[in-house]
């Protein structure tokens, strides 16, 4: 089953870590991503720029319209995702407890449907 981790920092504490704790999460990202690609269970991850650099779309009577960010007030944003491949949601579970974000932040699990082509 393919799966997506949606990384959620909160805006509590975005930007308290120290440079040498930042700096240690993305290196144990680096590695924890090494091995889910060994593993196999990797597909992809990448981080997310702030909320501030985001824009949102949208086409109405075929006018498009673009919104920068932010957009609302919230207590957390994404920022970041990994997709990976799971036997089921327990062995999804565990994968996403070695993310090293979720230990400031929190992760969205999510099983990804997988759309067919209607006849």
């Amino acid at each position: 089953m393919r799966f997506v981790c949606l990384i959620y920092n909160s805006a509590d504490t975005d930007g308290t870590l120290s440079q040498a704790e930042g700096d240690e999460l993305v290196r144990a990202h680096f590695q924890y991503d090494e091995e889910l690609q060994r593993k196999g269970i990797m597909i992809h991850s990448d981080a997310l720029e702030g909320p501030d650099r985001a824009s949102v779309l949208r086409v109405r009577d075929g006018t498009l319209s673009s919104t920068d960010g932010p957009y609302v007030e919230t207590k957390e944003h994404l920022a970041g995702i990994y997709i990976i491949e799971a036997a089921d949601l327990e062995d999804a579970r565990k994968v996403v407890a070695g993310i090293p974000s979720v230990r400031v932040g929190s992760i969205e699990l999510r099983p990804v449907r997988l759309l067919t082509l209607p006849q």
